[in-house]
């Protein structure tokens, strides 16, 4: 069974650094594509970043949103089974319960099956 724990939530002054990990508990991690969401209570989950395994397919092998781009940037550590979500000059629009997931498929694009619980980001103004 598939699990992914989130770690390194919590809260931040506006402008700081924070880094978001994945840990994958199986070979999931080192053969499949991974990714980040953000979800705000009363609003949809966001696609915020993905990255592929080193021998995915996808041009480009990484994925990050518009809203983050510049200040967000996602890595993995296959040796570790980790994946990790760099944040930088956050915003308070930042604020949200960031999810890992994972894929049954070496491209980061398309359905998510796999899921963490979820950890919480609070970005002061």
């Amino acid at each position: 069974q598939v699990q992914l724990v989130e770690s390194g939530g919590g809260s931040v002054q506006a402008g700081g650094p924070l880094r978001l990990s994945c840990t994958a508990s199986t070979r999931i991690c080192r053969s499949n594509a991974m990714g980040w969401f953000r979800q705000v209570p009363g609003k949809e989950r966001e696609f915020i970043a993905a990255i592929g395994p080193p021998d995915t397919s996808d041009d480009p092998s990484t994925y990050v949103a518009a809203s983050v781009k510049g200040r967000f940037t996602i890595s993995r550590d296959n040796a570790k089974g980790t994946v990790d979500l760099r944040m930088n000059r956050l915003k308070p629009e930042d604020t949200a319960v960031y999810y890992c997931a994972a894929r049954n498929d070496s491209s980061w694009r398309g359905l998510y099956q796999y899921w963490g619980q979820g950890t919480q980001v609070t970005v002061s103004a």
